[in-house]
């Protein structure tokens, strides 16, 4: 057989195919309007046959699209921001020694409350109180020998330069105590901040030195938390804004709090902002370390809903079918968010409105539209 009978043969084919495709498809007029021929005789023929005759055809009138119907729904979007932080303690210090030598004494036990100046421990300190007896011995002798020539300067047997000299043997004297009494004091290991005593990594009889971490203090009366937000809540979030953070332990106890620092710039890498919050802890139940859930509100973003079934796709974009007094009008639409039940889109569409769902494929711009079905409203999500 030669290569145009294969050729018309193949034709033949794919026509008659095509024909048994238009006639036994119940979408074949879907498809067809959707390709941009919708204008074919057999493709109207189809959908008629796939939607059953129209209200009014036959007898006289307009034919109408039977089509099911939704009426559109406002749902609110970034009016929540939830995120999960680590706590830490308003304030933690991890005390040292100021000097070296041996402890003598450790005053406090793990749990224990301290205030700002408690001694919690002390190092050995006898070459020190020797040194401050020395150095009172010193300053007495030099206020003594101070009131001597003050005494006989009445009587003019001493010289000015003495004098002078006197009083300021009497002032290095004082600073001579001063130095020794400070040395002693270093000591003794006093509490810098207020707070709650941590596990102790010391005994009495270790020789520690300035590098030696004896133990931490913990003010936990607030803790902060730290978290992050996506970018797009960077320029809505500001320090004094209220939080309330729950414990992911304890998701039962809720906590009032508020924004205390922001971070100065967005993360390039994660694209999320630092935040900090601060919340307070009375019955000081909280821990450093612990997680916490935290939540923000906000206004958030309103937009209308429609099904999902109710998004068509042209060659300009995604559009819908709005029905306006009986007869169908396209409206363009920009998808903002996609959910399970719902698409949030930027477009002309009032609350309310009813939006065609099913039998799409039968609508016209400005063509009769008959309801057979009105769904219940897409459902609102919440915010994010």
């Amino acid at each position: 057989m030669s290569f145009w009978k294969q050729l018309v043969l193949l034709v033949i084919v794919v026509l008659v195919a095509a024909g048994l495709w238009v006639r036994f498809f119940p979408g074949a007029g879907d498809v067809l309007a959707r390709m941009g021929l919708d204008w074919l005789p057999f493709a109207t023929a189809s959908a008629q046959q796939a939607d059953g005759p129209r209200p009014g055809a036959g007898r006289g009138g307009p034919a109408q699209a039977l089509v099911v119907a939704q009426p559109a729904a406002r749902a609110t979007i970034n009016d929540r921001l939830t995120a999960i932080g680590t706590g830490r303690a308003n304030n933690s210090v991890a005390v040292s020694p100021v000097a070296t030598g041996r402890l003598t004494e450790v005053l406090v036990e793990s749990g224990d409350q301290v205030q700002q100046g408690d001694v919690i421990a002390r190092l050995d300190a006898d070459a020190e109180e020797i040194a401050v007896d020395r150095a009172r011995i010193a300053l007495d002798d030099a206020n003594a020998r101070l009131a001597r020539i003050t005494a006989l300067a009445s009587s003019n047997t001493v010289t000015a330069v003495q004098r002078t000299e006197a009083e300021l043997a009497v002032r290095n004297a004082t600073l001579a105590l001063r130095d020794a009494e400070l040395t002693l004091e270093r000591r003794s290991i006093r509490a810098p901040i207020p707070g709650v005593v941590g596990i102790i990594g010391v005994t009495q009889g270790n020789y520690v030195t300035t590098q030696s971490e004896i133990l931490t203090i913990e003010d936990r009366s607030r803790i902060l938390v730290d978290f992050t937000v996506p970018e797009r809540f960077a320029s809505q979030i500001r320090t004094g804004d209220a939080i309330s953070a729950a414990s992911v332990a304890r998701p039962d106890q809720v906590y009032a709090g508020e924004i205390s620092a922001i971070d100065n710039r967005i993360d390039s890498a994660s694209r999320t902002l630092r935040v900090q919050a601060r919340i307070t802890n009375p019955a000081d139940t909280l821990r450093a370390g612990m997680s916490f859930r935290i939540e923000m509100r906000f206004p958030g973003d309103n937009f209308p809903a429609v099904s999902p079934l109710a998004i068509q796709w042209g060659a300009d974009g995604a559009y819908i079918w709005k029905i306006e007094s009986g007869s169908a009008k396209r409206v363009p639409v920009r998808i903002i968010q996609r959910n399970t039940d719902s698409v949030l889109v930027d477009a002309a569409i009032a609350e309310g409105e009813m939006v065609v769902t099913e039998g799409v494929h039968a609508v016209r711009e400005g063509g009769s539209v008959a309801i057979a079905v009105a769904d219940q409203p897409a459902a609102t999500p919440g915010g994010t």
